[in-house]
């Protein structure tokens, strides 16, 4: 029997490469997106992660049709209202932004995890994967950014404090610049001083969230924050066209991440 993972926000960027990197690995994959949209060979279910309803109704779903959750990749993200880019200043934008970048960039995740939490502690293995950035350390796109990408590194060290000893690991990844679409459709060598040569592909931070989960020294990562450019490299994984993301610690200060040195 294949392992099940479900991938939140599957329906293009980061999340649509996570999900067709892990159906080409051999995992039977669920992806939400607002539109019931996801890449060929997944099941592609209807969310809204503002709605807790709808949220314990997709893992209702997954239990019926499999009874069991390997892996769940936190991925679900929101624009606010009007968005057209991270030019302004904080207080130049309305409040409610917040109900975006934090009530689904952060808020979704969390809600996911516990309905994850509870399928796989019961069988005493999974991973709780959440999508985070080098915006947890300097300045990216917005100040609620930042919060909710700092605060996902928070909550799977806390996460994994509490999930020590039942199987289940939680983590939270920081990506680097991404090869999407989008980006790519910009015809640019590099965007914001970072190469697009050696940035990632969506695949392959797919890859590397594939190959951690079947990882015998899993528990070992437990409630860390990790690089998937890092990781790609100790696993011997570069992007489709051979070439291998780099790492932007350097760029951003260096030093540990989570959990914090003193431990």
């Amino acid at each position: 029997m294949s392992s099940t993972a479900l991938v939140t926000g599957g329906s293009r960027g980061v999340g649509h490469g996570v999900a067709t990197a892990l159906v080409s690995a051999g995992w039977t994959v669920y992806v939400t997106s607002r539109h019931g949209t996801g890449p060929d060979g997944a099941i592609a279910l209807v969310c809204d992660h503002t709605d807790d309803e709808a949220v314990a109704d997709v893992f209702t779903q997954i239990e019926r049709d499999t009874d069991s959750l390997d892996l769940l990749v936190n991925n679900a993200w929101a624009a606010p209202r009007g968005f057209g880019g991270f030019a302004d200043k904080f207080w130049e934008r309305p409040v409610d932004d917040w109900d975006s970048l934090v009530g689904v960039g952060l808020r979704a995740h969390y809600v996911a995890s516990v309905h994850a939490a509870q399928m796989m502690v019961d069988r005493g293995s999974g991973l709780i994967a959440s999508i985070s950035s080098f915006g947890s350390r300097g300045h990216l796109h917005s100040v609620l950014y930042g919060m909710s990408k700092a605060a996902l590194d928070k909550m799977a060290f806390d996460m994994g404090h509490e999930l020590a000893g039942t199987g289940v690991t939680a983590v939270s990844l920081w990506l680097g610049l991404i090869r999407t679409e989008l980006l790519l459709s910009l015809g640019v060598d590099e965007f914001a001083g970072f190469s697009l040569h050696r940035a990632e592909d969506p695949e392959f931070v797919g890859r590397v969230i594939a190959t951690l989960a079947d990882d015998p020294r899993l528990d070992e990562f437990n409630g860390h924050t990790l690089i998937t450019a890092e990781l790609g490299a100790g696993y011997g994984l570069a992007n489709s066209d051979g070439t291998p993301p780099e790492s932007h610690r350097t760029a951003f200060g260096g030093g540990p991440l989570f959990p914090p040195a003193a431990l």
